[in-house]
């Protein structure tokens, strides 16, 4: 993986993260919801950085 691509990889999971907290704080969701959505956003970095 190059470095232009693994930085890619963790600006994707940041917009996530940063977007599911916000909908969390602001009471489009819930806990588990925004749990579930970031353990998905986790394991797509984790599968991005794999390769």
């Amino acid at each position: 993986m190059s470095d232009h691509e693994m930085h890619e990889a963790v600006e994707a999971f940041l917009s996530e993260a940063d977007n599911a907290y916000d909908e969390y704080e602001q009471g489009y969701t819930d806990a588990d919801a925004t749990l579930r959505r970031l353990e998905t956003a986790i394991e797509e970095l984790r599968t991005a950085t794999e390769d």
